[in-house]
């Protein structure tokens, strides 16, 4: 089992959104995502969001609003827990775009985040940010060729 964060930054209708495509071996690549990754000993999940996106955009986060924790169970992977965050709160200026460890920063229309390559479950959380959804419980299992199989949204079946 492994604890996560997810980030995504919101500035001006729009989300820093992250191509990954840098590491052949990334289970995300191809995919856009947030920014984020895992826990490092000792560390709160705010503390590890916050980390994260420093590291990979050079943005300081001023303020975090968790709001959800995500259950992923993919095969033959183990278990993840991810606490979603979102801020509009950050300063900064941003790296270079291409320089990213993970692959490419691109600030995204939130209209038009569907267009982009994503994981199937990723579009169930990012919906539920635009709608402002209160803080959730999703959990999104996987086959192993990467297809969502089942999908609960606290504690309910959503169809997929």
């Amino acid at each position: 089992m492994r604890n996560t964060t997810l980030c995504y930054l919101e500035q001006n209708g729009k989300m820093l959104m992250l191509f990954r495509d840098k590491k052949a071996a990334d289970e995300n690549h191809g995919k856009w995502i947030g920014v984020g990754g895992k826990f490092e000993e000792g560390e709160t999940p705010e503390e590890c969001a916050i980390r994260e996106v420093y590291e990979e955009t050079g943005l300081k986060v001023g303020s975090l609003r968790l709001r959800g924790i995500i259950t992923f169970v993919m095969q033959p992977l183990s278990t993840e827990y991810m606490f979603l965050y979102t801020s509009g709160d950050f300063s900064g200026q941003l790296s270079d775009p291409d320089d990213c460890p993970e692959g490419v920063l691109r600030w995204i229309e939130k209209d038009r985040l569907d267009e982009l390559p994503m994981w199937e479950g990723d579009r169930i959380f990012l919906r539920l940010l635009q709608q402002d959804h209160p803080f959730f419980s999703l959990k999104l299992c996987y086959n192993p060729d990467g297809s969502l199989s089942q999908a609960f949204l606290d504690g309910t079946e959503l169809t997929v």
